[in-house]
């Protein structure tokens, strides 16, 4: 028999690249996700910086869509604000995916402290909150019987929270380490692949759009620094703060050093590391080239060593609007199935 579909109405809030990818995969994937596992999700409203779109019987997926593209313009009905739709509109479920920041967490904060407090479960991309307000998150979810998702917060596409807690459950994690940040990845990767100097690949990331104008987040491992954070505190239970992590990024790193260590047998990455000792570290690492964190390119790895299953290593994207809201929509599903 069937079983009956349930409707799970959303709200998206920030709708950038991510926001935007999150409504491009439900538009994509609807279909299948009723048919597997009897949910018929619809977006109950949308909210940016440009204005805000509500419909509690659901929005156009398409439509919204051409918000990207200039074919739609921004709409705010009735001075209605982000925290009046997060309040006020009817719907189960906020994606959060506003620009983290690390320094007080908003406006991503004030939005899931809203959600929660309102009986909303969360689903959010957003370092900054949570690598600032850990417990403070949590313990309000719990404290609602609502649940805090964020493992597009970690590694894009690449799956490390749930493997843990999933997966995983019952070993006890010993350390996770890996390339938690593309961005780096790809221009150490080019500086030795080509002999390149920094600037020159930064410029060229740049220009490909992996890169951000201010790259500093990326190249002086803050980025991964916050993502190291998250993990200590959602897999090692620290209460740990971006001030815990001894962190050191790539910019000091020379053509001529990476060519040394080809030489040597290894290659140069930015290796963030948590253990059970409590210790966090962000800093350019030799690595083995058999080594399975030996990965070019955009791409993150993570090697999980455990007490029973062993070292389990992933790889995957940890960027790109579609790769992030595919890990976004795997937490709404994991909600209610």
């Amino acid at each position: 028999m069937k079983p009956k579909t349930k409707t799970v109405k959303i709200s998206i809030i920030g709708f950038g690249y991510v926001g935007a990818g999150v409504a491009e995969v439900i538009r994509r994937k609807r279909e299948d996700i009723a048919r597997k596992y009897g949910l018929d999700l619809k977006i109950a409203g949308i909210a940016d910086l440009s204005g805000i779109f509500v419909d509690e019987d659901g929005l156009d997926e398409a439509e919204l869509l051409k918000l990207k593209t200039g074919e739609k313009k921004w709409e705010r009905p009735d001075d209605m604000t982000t925290l009046d739709l997060i309040r006020d509109v009817e719907h189960d479920v906020m994606v959060e995916t506003t620009p983290t920041n690390v320094i007080t967490g908003e406006p991503g904060l004030t939005h899931i402290i809203t959600a929660l407090e309102s009986g909303r479960h969360v689903v959010t991309s957003n370092k900054g909150p949570l690598a600032l307000e850990y417990s403070r998150l949590t313990n309000l979810a719990a404290k609602q019987g609502t649940e805090l998702k964020f493992e597009a917060s970690v590694g894009g596409a690449m799956p490390i929270l749930s493997l843990v807690r999933e997966n995983l459950a019952g070993n006890g994690v010993l350390s996770i380490q890996g390339i938690l940040n593309g961005t780096c990845n790809y221009i150490l990767t080019r500086m030795a692949e080509e002999g390149l100097p920094y600037e020159h690949v930064l410029k060229e990331a740049q220009e490909l759009g992996l890169a951000e104008a201010d790259p500093s987040k990326d190249v002086e491992g803050v980025d991964t620094a916050v993502k190291l954070v998250i993990l200590a505190n959602a897999v090692f239970g620290m209460n740990a703060t971006y001030k815990d992590v001894e962190v050191a990024g790539i910019t000091s790193i020379t053509s001529d050093a990476l060519q040394l260590a080809e030489e040597a047998g290894y290659v140069i990455k930015l290796i963030g590391e948590v253990n059970t000792e409590g210790g966090l570290k962000v800093r350019p690492r030799l690595v083995p080239k058999h080594d399975p964190l030996n990965v070019s390119g955009t791409l993150n790895v993570a090697t999980i060593k455990t007490d029973l299953a062993g070292d389990i290593t992933v790889i995957g994207k940890g960027a790109g609007p579609v790769e992030a809201a595919s890990a976004i929509l795997a937490d709404i599903i994991s909600i209610y199935v």
